[in-house]
């Protein structure tokens, strides 16, 4: 069978790839072609639009590059009914996905969603056009079910990808990490301030103010790839710190960590799937804040308490992110009760994430609905 994917960030581009191995081992003539990267490629597929060329943030910026987005519509649809695909997979990225997803069915293009974009958190409405759109949805957060239940939409619960690309990162993982990047043996606390400039400007900046306090830690920070290491080393001068900063090895770091001050986002749930006791820290601009808490409807900011439904990771938001609290909370998860009761709830959390396996239950459900 033909399958075109389309994933326009690199987390899709990483369960894109996943996706993609597992469907070859379940249709033995599967054929692909995709919006995507280098992983997808590397898996199989070929790739015609690389994620990077799409990386629009920002009223303004879209703004700016209105056209190339518009051109960007043209060319996907074009493409597609050129490929004739058998099914269309979107892989989150809604703002372009959903689009596509109206058209494909228009098109008489029958349309698979795998990884469903955030409707239970905000802007609930759009789940009637995902309805009335998309074939058949499979969906990785337990409670995304339930959810889609109550507007009488059947989805496929398959699990969350993060569990297998964890498990398959403990298998790789080399023994001299410290030795490569020069750290003492001193147990490691992990920063993680975010991947935008921004938000790695404010959240960092709060997060070494209590570096001096945990003399018998070393503080590591995690660099994401987006941003250069001199980015970092300004912050650092500013803030008359000196740590190391690993660039694009945070679960390499995350292998190695003992506790770890984490950003608001996808990095709170890696960090509990590798066990790593864990701050949650968000400030963000008040406004924004203020109208964010009008119209986003959930009862946590990280993914561990929400899949969870229950608070088990201390969040630390606006006001409450300051220096006095960061050091009473990384206190605590530095003592070895709280880490227990941390460790057994994130047994729990792999547990209600379903294991591993995403990928192949994805695949198989796929090929069957394709083939039935």
């Amino acid at each position: 069978m033909k399958y075109y994917l389309i994933a326009g960030e690199a987390s899709g581009d990483l369960h894109g790839a996943n996706l993609i191995k597992a469907l070859t081992k379940q249709d033995a003539n599967a054929d692909f072609r995709a919006w995507g990267g280098d992983l997808m490629q590397a898996a199989g597929s070929n790739v015609v639009k690389h994620y990077k060329d799409l990386a629009f943030m920002g009223f303004s910026e879209v703004v700016k590059n209105l056209g190339t987005i518009l051109n960007n519509f043209k060319f996907c649809k074009k493409d597609i009914l050129e490929y004739a695909p058998d099914v269309l997979i979107l892989i989150d990225y809604p703002g372009f996905n959903l689009r596509m997803a109206k058209w494909a069915k228009k098109q008489g293009i029958k349309v698979f969603y795998y990884i469903s974009p955030q409707i239970w958190a905000w802007h609930s409405s759009r789940v009637h056009g995902i309805k009335k759109t998309v074939d058949k949805m499979f969906v990785i957060l337990p409670f995304e079910k339930a959810f889609y239940q109550k507007y009488d939409f059947d989805v496929d619960f398959v699990g969350h990808p993060l569990l297998d690309v964890v498990a398959d990162f403990g298998q790789k993982q080399p023994l001299d990490f410290r030795k490569k990047h020069g750290l003492s043996d001193k147990p490691i606390i992990a920063l993680l301030p975010g991947s935008r400039k921004q938000e790695i400007r404010t959240m960092l900046a709060k997060m070494l103010t209590i570096v001096s306090q945990f003399t018998d830690y070393q503080f590591v920070i995690a660099g994401a790839p987006s941003q250069p290491l001199s980015f970092y080393q300004t912050i650092l001068q500013h803030n008359q710190v000196q740590i190391p900063i690993i660039e694009n090895e945070t679960y390499a770091l995350l292998h190695e960590a003992h506790a770890a001050l984490v950003t608001s986002g996808t990095a709170t749930l890696e960090t509990a799937l590798f066990e790593v006791p864990q701050v949650v820290c968000y400030q963000g601009n008040y406004w924004s804040y203020l109208l964010a808490k009008r119209l986003v409807n959930v009862k946590y900011i990280s993914l561990v308490n929400l899949i969870l439904d229950k608070m088990l990771v201390r969040e630390l938001i606006q006001e409450e992110f300051n220096e006095a609290n960061l050091v009473k909370e990384l206190t605590a998860i530095l003592d070895e009760k709280r880490r227990s009761d941390l460790q057994n709830g994130y047994v729990l959390l792999k547990e209600k994430l379903g294991n591993a396996g995403a990928s192949a239950r994805a695949a198989e459900l796929m090929v069957g609905y394709l083939e039935g």
